[in-house]
């Protein structure tokens, strides 16, 4: 149930996505491999690096209503307690600040396990 959901929202992607995907996309190069939309336990998360175990969040207002708020905080403590470090991001973020966003998606690649990119 969840790949045909993670489907449907690669191909409904939003505009702040779209954006993050390419910028991701060019860290390829440097080791950096995401997929999007991935779902991992009963979550579908919208950026993930397995090497990494790295997750980048995107969100938009939705995300800042309480009873979101409250989901998306229970989500991340699951996705950490199993490991992975996870990245919130506003959706403004990505369009205003995208070299703030590279640069702390990099600091979260340095600090995880000693781990470089290739």
């Amino acid at each position: 149930m969840n790949r045909g959901r993670a489907r449907d929202l690669r191909n409904n992607s939003t505009e702040h996505e779209r954006f993050l995907w390419k910028v991701l996309g060019r860290l390829r190069d440097e080791g950096l491999k995401f997929r999007r939309q991935q779902p991992i336990g009963g979550y579908i998360v919208d950026f993930f690096c397995p090497t990494f175990k790295l997750i980048v969040e995107l969100d938009g207002s939705q995300h800042y209503l309480p009873e979101t708020f409250a989901y998306d905080q229970e989500r991340t403590r699951w996705l950490e307690a199993r490991g992975y470090r996870v990245l919130r991001f506003a959706n403004a973020d990505v369009l205003k600040s995208r070299e703030a966003v590279i640069d702390a998606i990099w600091e979260a690649v340095k600090n995880r396990n000693g781990k470089q990119p290739e």
